[in-house]
């Protein structure tokens, strides 16, 4: 994840009034475009699931279906949310992989979401942040790595908003009305990209148009005819 403050999350800076990212395109009913982290800006960190699995002998799958597992009750959500820390996380993860049917190294495993960054969704984010609010909306934990190499993408941000700061996760709708709350956006003025289905379904709901990511380049080119304007 990117850069943390000094308690070891994300900052959530206010919207600026009248510079970058508060201007509104005239006729597009669109003020802002709201982003999911991983497998948006950086690399699905499935694609390193599926590489651990595959290295440590595990069925394909694996730690996708145990983290889908009791999705709100289980370790991976508890730490999302911030209830837990990473040693109560290792012991219940790694139990839970047992109770699955296999076995984990659970720091090992949080190391995969360090995936590398988009330059394409980076260029993106900026050139909205000219034109419209931005948002960040992630699931997130604390991890005290810093994981200062995303730091670039930051001040294209308008606000960020993380789970383990506010104490819920997606696809809690009260994740997506916080954004809107913070950008001062109506949910139906906005757009959300977001690599997983589950988590489009409510901004939907909501009013959100919503883009799931599965290619970058595609999903650039439903967001650019949504905005109206170019993005590579």
């Amino acid at each position: 994840m990117p850069r943390r403050n000094s308690e070891g999350t994300l900052p959530c800076p206010p919207v600026q009034e009248g510079g970058e990212g508060s201007g509104t395109r005239p006729g597009s009913g669109i003020r802002a475009v709201l982003w999911d982290f991983g497998g948006v800006i950086t690399e699905s960190p499935f694609d390193a699931f599926r590489r651990y699995e595959d290295d440590h002998g595990l069925p394909a799958g694996f730690l996708r279906r145990l983290n889908a597992t009791d999705p709100d009750g289980n370790a991976w959500a508890a730490l999302e949310r911030g209830e837990i820390d990473l040693a109560t996380f290792t012991r219940r993860f790694e139990a839970e992989a047992v109770t699955a049917g296999g076995r984990v190294d659970a720091m090992g495993v949080v190391s995969l979401l360090r995936g590398r960054v988009r330059p394409e969704m980076v260029e993106a984010v900026r050139r909205c942040h000219r034109r419209l609010k931005t948002g960040l909306l992630t699931n997130n934990f604390v991890t005290g790595d810093g994981a200062a190499a995303h730091a670039e993408v930051l001040p294209y941000f308008d606000v960020v908003v993380e789970s383990a700061r506010i104490g819920f996760r997606k696809p809690d709708p009260r994740f997506y009305a916080i954004a809107c709350e913070q950008l001062d956006t109506e949910p139906s003025e906005a757009v959300f990209l977001d690599d997983l289905g589950i988590n489009l379904k409510p901004a939907r709901a909501l009013g959100m148009r919503t883009i799931k990511v599965v290619d970058p380049g595609a999903a650039l080119g439903e967001l650019e005819a949504v905005v109206g304007f170019p993005l590579h």
